[in-house]
């Protein structure tokens, strides 16, 4: 089974405005409501591709209530733990001549909540598949990713960790299966611009030899970049597209490259940038229709 945490999933409402004035009174064309957090996000791409998976989590309030009912209406299986005062924060996306967006704090995360999880987590099982993504809420301690690593360290399972800066170093110690920085953020930890795929490569493999087993890289329209637990590097381009939202582009690749493993290094990868074009290629994240569109999914 794979399961995925999203420590402060999120309501993303959107507005679409032709202008916005401060201090007027602004109405917006239309709206869209969109439920998430990346490893929300990540469930529901797995999902699209029918690959069984929990999502687990924080949620508070009627937000709360709304977000995992919407989730279960797609077909996707929750086991969050519910929060005892708070909401689950609606993050306010203004979408006109230029975007302005507002996202809330969430709900507090006490001491008693993070041991719930850590309840949960203790009964997962030998070659199940567990992915952190996303940042953290300032409720928790900032090493609550390293804690949780640490915790199944001895229980056989692959863990997948989409985070960044020392969140993702913190954890590389524990031989996570799968990271996946995009660009920037590998920049960011080697110190350096990577501007071509050998220096990429070198980030890479000194992430591998702090401990991570695969590496993948996502490069945008450049697509993407994996080295494997043998050392080899597989290379991937983008399929050409209009971009149309980004948002969640990253979380569709680490479903996708999940869901082809079983199948080898190079379809997991062929999968993973399939299903992140699919999403920047639509509004909301991609649909099995969507990630048809570049590969075959028999």
């Amino acid at each position: 089974m794979i399961y995925t945490v999203t420590f402060n999933p999120a309501i993303d409402y959107l507005l679409h405005t032709d202008n916005l004035n401060l201090g007027q009174t602004n109405r917006s064309k239309y709206e869209q409501i969109f439920f998430g957090g990346k490893g929300i996000n990540v469930s529901r791409v797995l999902s699209q591709l029918n690959i069984p998976n929990t999502a687990l989590g924080f949620i508070a309030g009627f937000t709360g209530k709304e977000l995992e009912n919407s989730l279960q209406k797609m077909g996707i299986n929750t086991d969050f733990i519910q929060l005892n005062s708070g909401m689950t924060r609606i993050n306010v996306k203004l979408k006109g001549m230029c975007e302005t967006e507002i996202n809330a704090q969430g709900p507090q995360i006490m001491q008693g909540d993070i041991d719930k999880l850590f309840s949960k987590l203790i009964k997962l099982k030998a070659d199940d598949i567990l992915v952190l993504a996303g940042s953290i809420p300032s409720t928790l301690p900032d090493n609550i990713y390293e804690e949780i690593l640490k915790f199944i360290s001895e229980k056989h399972i692959k863990t997948v960790v989409d985070a960044t800066g020392k969140l993702l170093l913190n954890v590389l110690k524990y031989k996570p299966f799968l990271i996946k920085p995009n660009l920037f953020e590998l920049e960011e930890i080697c110190g350096e611009k990577l501007i071509n795929d050998d220096k990429i490569s070198n980030a890479a493999k000194a992430l591998q030899q702090k401990g991570a087993q695969n590496v993948l890289v996502s490069l945008g329209e450049m697509g993407a970049l994996l080295l494997d637990e043998n050392g080899h590097i597989h290379r991937g381009k983008a399929f050409k597209i209009t971009p149309v939202n980004t948002v969640g582009a990253g979380d569709s690749m680490v479903a996708g490259f999940i869901a082809g493993i079983k199948n080898g290094f190079d379809y997991a990868l062929s999968l993973g940038i399939a299903a992140g074009c699919a999403t920047a290629a639509t509004a909301d994240l991609a649909t099995r229709s969507d990630i048809e569109k570049f590969i075959s999914l028999d």
